[in-house]
């Protein structure tokens, strides 16, 4: 090529480059987060419009009033400093876009305040803008310190798994692993965690934890927290890991429902209800009436005693018989459609057992 050639080609592309670099910072801009007031003020009981760009597209976003804050800095104290009961939730169209109206209400922290939008699921994006609430308390930020600073190096994750008793309802636990280092310009004794557990898209509940150690500045150490649940929790939960007001790491949870519990109840519903028909059932074979058969063989021996009972007539003792039955404990000596027969009584060997009288005409 020669060397005109060159000049030109090389005219060409710095006049290529100049043209396509406003397109290039559009589009990085574009891909930015970004949030718009319908009203830059407001008192509480108003409402004003916040819409938004750049997000990623189908996302569930939550938008809060919060406190102590300023776009530059972000939301320090989390939504710990933000109006979270009057807070609103939206999802972003298929280009990312959204717009939804926000009741003004005063966050428990003074003002400097923002409109903090966040998403909730997915990748982790937020923005925020100046808003001012009229009538509320401002104070200036505290000031930022230069001392430890600890970071997140890598990955965390959650140690440990369910037993035998966390499959009947017991809290479950895990151990949350992580590895910080000290990349501040003193060392950091003692540092104060908050860890915070929050089941689906509900705020996380925190708690806080300390390590005891020091990391000097330059320096990283593998830390070890517990975290554990309510008893009988199930579902999807994220663990977060907060240091200095800034969430360093977020952790997913995938907890199994306790099927010994719901074994449990079914157990009880079919053995309940059987224990009380088998009482029911016993109450009532011992209340009944006793059927009237039940005491005939005590009638039959009432003839026998009333025979051996001193000066009682044959006569007698025969007629309180049933007339149908027998009298085995009589023999007859003849025949007894003879006329002189008779009857007799066996022989008592007994010296007490009385003599059994004759019929008239015996010998």
């Amino acid at each position: 090529m020669s060397p005109t050639g060159r000049v030109r080609w090389a005219v060409l592309t710095a006049v290529l480059a100049l043209l396509l670099a406003p397109l290039a910072g559009t589009a990085a801009a574009a891909d930015r987060p970004s949030v718009k007031l319908s009203k830059s003020q407001g008192g509480t009981g108003s409402s004003i419009t916040v819409s938004g760009d750049g997000w990623r597209g189908r996302a569930l976003l939550m938008i809060l009033v919060c406190g102590q804050a300023v776009p530059s800095r972000g939301v320090p104290g989390g939504t710990n400093s933000c109006a979270n009961a009057d807070g609103r939730a939206v999802t972003t169209d298929s280009k990312g876009r959204f717009s939804r109206k926000l009741p003004v209400a005063e966050p428990p922290v003074p003002c400097p305040c923002v409109v903090h939008v966040a998403t909730v699921t997915g990748a982790k994006a937020e923005a925020d803008a100046i808003f001012q609430v009229a009538g509320h308390a401002v104070e200036p930020l505290p000031a930022e310190t230069d001392g430890g600073r600890l970071s997140v190096l890598t990955d965390t994750r959650l140690d440990g798994s369910g037993g035998l008793l966390t499959w009947f309802g017991a809290p479950p636990a895990r151990t949350l692993v992580f590895t910080v280092g000290n990349v501040g310009t003193s060392a950091v004794k003692n540092p104060v965690f908050q860890v915070g557990t929050a089941h689906g898209v509900f705020a996380p509940q925190w708690e806080e934890q300390q390590w005891r150690g020091t990391i000097q500045p330059g320096r990283k150490a593998r830390l070890e927290l517990p975290v554990e649940l309510t008893g009988g929790a199930h579902g999807a939960y994220t663990v977060s890991l907060k240091y200095g007001g800034k969430v360093l790491a977020e952790q997913p949870w995938d907890v199994g429902r306790p099927w010994g519990v719901t074994l449990f109840w079914i157990l009880a519903c079919l053995v309940v209800p059987a224990a009380l028909f088998r009482i029911g059932m016993a109450v009532v074979d011992r209340v009944r009436p006793r059927p009237a058969g039940g005491i005939r063989h005590r009638g039959l021996r009432l003839p026998e005693l009333a025979l051996r009972l001193p000066g009682l007539k044959p006569s007698t003792a025969a007629h309180a018989a049933t007339p149908t039955s027998t009298l085995p404990w009589f023999t007859p000596d003849a025949d007894p459609g003879a006329a002189g027969g008779r009857l007799s009584a066996p022989h008592d060997d007994s010296p007490t057992s009385p003599t059994t009288p004759t019929r008239e005409g015996s010998p």
